[in-house]
């Protein structure tokens, strides 16, 4: 048997053909949490909290226990399975004093499995990188949808949810990473394009993309990747892309040996950018180069005069402000210079 949390909250048996799906938002909800917190105690208060929030019915530990009494006849009731055969479940459900807990091993729920192989691909990922990225990928199939999907109505669940979708993109980030490192910079470009529209602040899907564009000869690409990305943060954030991203920038422009497929990607981590190598204008670089260095000193110029913009607004209006209240308590000329 296995609880699964990487999409709709469900519990299949495969070899026995058994599949037990919660209807309605509370039963999701109940079963999200107690699989979350599978091994340890969960409070009345704490599921009380989780599926009714701030607004729980009057009756709330009555309501509660008829939301657990259907869950437990869902889970320990006998099924037929694939084969015919009559089966009696365990009542994984335990009562304590003030609560209940999933009697259930980490290792039989899918996040598990999930965490498992991707601590193995970590593990791999510079020795093995094929096959770092072959654990990755199934690893990520055992994805259905979004983590604890139609579950998510307190902390708990989304507590979880949120980590567990943490660790789905980083995962997503080494099995590309595993991809550049075996070559395979030709076959990723497309699935990173998607990646970088589908998570637009995340700068490790544009350092990616960038790599393979230019290992595929797509230098004029990778570039417009990285003001892609400029252009975003600034207009969400208010900041200037990372130094990995802007080392990487500068790298391509110099056609920095480093990215050279035979290298292996760049890791992520601190700035990148080489000093430009000799022959560094081969390949059309001595128009490109000074194109976005002429870009870049443009951009700053603008920001610079923005600023300075908003800094004689300001003392505009403090002073017509103050003037204005001069002339209010007679005080100085109705009319002067300017006014």
């Amino acid at each position: 048997m296995q609880f699964r949390i990487l999409g709709l909250v469900e519990v299949r048996d495969e070899q026995a053909g058994l599949h037990l799906l919660p209807t309605g938002a509370k039963q999701r909800a109940l079963l999200g949490a107690l699989v979350v917190k599978a091994g340890h105690h969960v409070s009345v208060q704490q599921l009380i909290d989780e599926l009714w929030g701030e607004r729980p019915p009057a009756n709330a530990a009555n309501a509660l226990q008829v939301q657990m009494a259907r869950l437990r006849r869902l889970l320990s009731g006998p099924q037929d399975g694939r084969d015919g055969r009559r089966r009696e479940r365990p009542p994984w459900i335990t009562t304590t004093s003030c609560g209940y807990t999933l009697r259930i091993a980490p290792a039989e729920t899918d996040a598990a499995c999930f965490q498992q192989l991707t601590d193995t691909a970590r593990r791999v990922l510079h020795e093995d990188p094929g096959r770092a990225g072959e654990l990755l990928r199934r690893a990520l199939s055992l994805w259905r949808g979004p983590a604890l999907e139609g579950s998510v109505l307190g902390d708990i669940c989304a507590g979880r949810a949120a980590q567990l979708e943490e660790h789905r993109l980083t995962a997503l980030e080494m099995m590309y990473d595993a991809y550049l490192r075996t070559g395979r910079h030709g076959e990723i470009t497309g699935e990173l394009m998607v990646l970088t529209t589908d998570n637009p602040l995340r700068e490790r899907f544009y350092d990616l993309l960038m790599v393979a564009f230019y290992r595929c000869g797509r230098q004029a690409e990778a570039l417009g990747v990285y003001e892609r990305a400029r252009n975003r943060m600034v207009h969400e954030l208010g900041v200037e892309p990372g130094p990995v991203l802007r080392g990487l920038m500068q790298a391509i422009l110099h056609h920095d040996p480093a990215l050279a497929a035979s290298a292996g990607p760049l890791p992520a981590g601190p700035s990148r950018a080489g000093t430009a190598p000799a022959g560094a204008d081969a390949a059309g670089g001595d128009a490109v180069l000074p194109l976005f260095e002429e870009i870049s000193r443009l951009q700053r110029r603008i920001e610079q005069l923005q600023q300075e913009q908003n800094r004689l607004l300001c003392r505009f209006d403090e002073l017509t402000g103050a003037a204005a209240r001069a002339v209010a308590a007679g005080s100085g000329p109705a009319r002067g210079p300017g006014f």
